[in-house]
């Protein structure tokens, strides 16, 4: 056996032109700089594994800390900025005279400028959430010019930069690391494990054939180093990652391919996503394998639906024809954005036997195609977009056990199938439902732990909803407004010696929508990082006197809330 895998890596010497599957990059080299004054240290890189989306840009480490200060990483001007709850929490978009723009996301706040021209247009627009363009003119920047502070606002879990390159004809996102910045970087990626897939059936209706893998003589093989199988078309799939010298944090790949008997098959590069594709993550990943609790393996083969694909291919989409009979030699290749390399070799052989074929219950659904599936209390619709691959998606009613429930469960498909654009759930209530409340009825998804909720759409007695997910929907009736919590004052409160005021809002269901605050009759900017509290730093819209403060707040089924509070300043 020993003798066996010396001789197949032997016969790899001569590595396939992989390069001939990817286009060249001409991206400027060292134009930007880091944007920070501390050497950079990556706690994320580009094109890593996250739920429903690409990491699509580099997360700076900020050794643990907040409000270090950041810098403009070339000249330019200040395009946009955004603050949000989620996300980016507080951004800055930078555009720059190279056809670049730069982002910037997690601050925890901006030079004073930019700050007190974002105030302004948020009073302006009376919301404390902001998306908003700025004329090229007005905050012009050079090359390590102050713009922020860092911070970990928004969707960060810890203290870090999230600095972003996009072309800013299209803002398609492009990955940092190619771009020459100071990066170390001589180690190559590390391969976990092979997953094997049978190609003449649907990925979501099989488990892979998970294969460990191990270094010998520099490249990786798996035990015994050959396949046999028992169907004529076969799939790759591999868990891998990768490293920065002197780190141990466990980064993204940048690119890999496969190659049958020393021809390009396809490969993959973490490059050139826009956000609006960032969820076909879902097609690039075994999503069922991952969402049963697996590890991440990342697919060598493009599913029939998944149309701006990160993927390269030169021939048959990563599908391999061995039904010959012969040996053959597979050789994967994976590479980071600079150059180092790390390379899997190992043989496939097909021969003729027992090929189990699996009952799946449901209606197949396809990619590409519209269609749906009718039922008395229930239908659903599933558009040409909305599936990566083909799958049984079966149906199942059952009775409603939550108090607040109008309608019966209805279980539609299964959460392992991942859905690209929204499905249209249609769900007719119970008989015995009183219509007149028709405006508070909500539709519930839930699977699990997890929950969801949208308003509902009426048409002849039906209820109608969209979402992107498989699961078990029910209409509920929602007529329980939701609850303003002062923390740490109550009415009539002498707040002379407080910084801030803070509220707290819960939902029956977990849901709730345009908070206003007003003080003396005028709106009152609330911070609300992370969609936790909601919290106002005094400044110079609170005078020194009695105030009279008005919050209201909103959830999706339409009931309002509204308190009034006094206090002294």
């Amino acid at each position: 056996m020993k003798s066996f895998l010396l001789a197949l890596l032997m016969s790899c010497i001569s590595v396939p032109m992989f390069g001939q599957l990817f286009p060249a990059k001409d991206y400027p080299q060292h134009y930007f700089r880091n944007p920070l004054n501390i050497p950079i240290s990556l706690a994320g890189n580009f094109g890593e594994i996250r739920p429903n989306h690409y990491h699509m840009g580099l997360d700076i480490r900020t050794e643990r800390r907040v409000n270090m200060p950041v810098y403009a990483a070339a000249d330019g001007y200040i395009a946009r900025v955004k603050v949000e709850p989620f996300g980016f929490g507080q951004a800055i978009y930078i555009n720059h005279p190279n056809g670049y723009t730069t982002l910037y996301g997690h601050l925890n706040d901006f030079y004073p400028a930019l700050a007190a021209y974002v105030k302004e247009q948020q009073y302006k627009q009376e919301s404390w959430r902001l998306f908003i363009d700025i004329p090229a003119n007005r905050f012009p920047v050079k090359k390590g010019d102050y713009i922020a502070l860092s911070g970990s606002t928004g969707g960060s879990q810890a203290p870090h930069v999230h600095f972003e390159i996009r072309r800013t004809a299209d803002d398609v996102n492009l990955n940092p690391s190619l771009f020459g910045l100071p990066i170390t970087d001589n180690s190559k990626p590390t391969l976990l494990r092979l997953a094997m897939y049978d190609g003449t059936k649907s990925i979501y209706e099989q488990s892979p054939k998970l294969f460990p893998v191990r270094l010998l003589k520099g490249n990786y093989i798996i035990p015994g180093g050959k396949i046999t199988v028992t169907t004529p078309k076969v799939l790759f799939a591999i868990g891998a990652y990768d490293t920065e010298s002197g780190s141990a944090n466990h980064n993204g790949i940048y690119q890999a391919s496969i190659s049958d008997n020393g021809k390009a098959q396809l490969g993959f590069q973490m490059d050139d996503i826009s956000y609006n594709n960032t969820r076909d993550i879902n097609a690039h990943i075994d999503y069922k394998t991952k969402g049963n609790g697996g590890p991440n393996l990342q697919q060598l083969f493009r599913l029939q639906g998944y149309t701006n694909s990160i993927y390269y291919a030169l021939k048959n989409d990563g599908y391999l024809d061995i039904g010959d009979g012969a040996p053959h030699q597979i050789i994967i290749e994976v590479k980071d954005a600079n150059g180092n390399t790390s390379i899997l070799v190992f043989s496939v052989t097909y021969k003729p036997g027992v090929h189990p074929s699996n009952q799946v219950p449901g209606k197949m659904f396809y990619p590409g195609m519209l269609d749906g599936l009718e039922n008395p209390e229930c239908a659903f619709y599933i558009n040409e977009k909305s599936l990566y691959d083909s799958a049984h998606i079966g149906y199942a009613k059952s009775t409603a056990t939550a108090p607040e429930a109008v309608s019966a469960v209805h279980s539609i498909g299964a959460v392992y199938i991942p859905i690209q654009e929204p499905i249209l759930v249609r769900i007719k209530p119970n008989s015995n439902f009183d219509m007149s409340k028709k405006d508070r009825v909500l539709m519930q998804w839930f699977a699990g732990a997890k929950k969801d909720v949208q308003k509902v759409e009426w048409q002849a007695g039906w209820a109608s909803a969209r979402f992107r997910d498989f699961g078990n929907f029910q209409l509920v009736l929602d007529e329980e407004p939701p609850q303003i919590i002062p923390v740490g004052f109550v009415d009539g409160a002498n707040l002379s010696k407080a910084s801030r005021i803070v509220f707290t809002v819960k939902d029956n269901l977990d849901e709730f929508k345009n908070f206003r605050a007003e003080l003396d009759g005028k709106w009152l900017r609330f911070s609300n990082d992370k969609g936790k509290s909601f919290i106002y730093q005094f400044d110079e819209h609170c005078s020194h006197g009695k105030h009279e403060l008005k919050i209201s707040v909103e959830d999706e089924a339409g009931n309002q809330t509204i308190k009034t509070f006094s206090f002294t300043r």
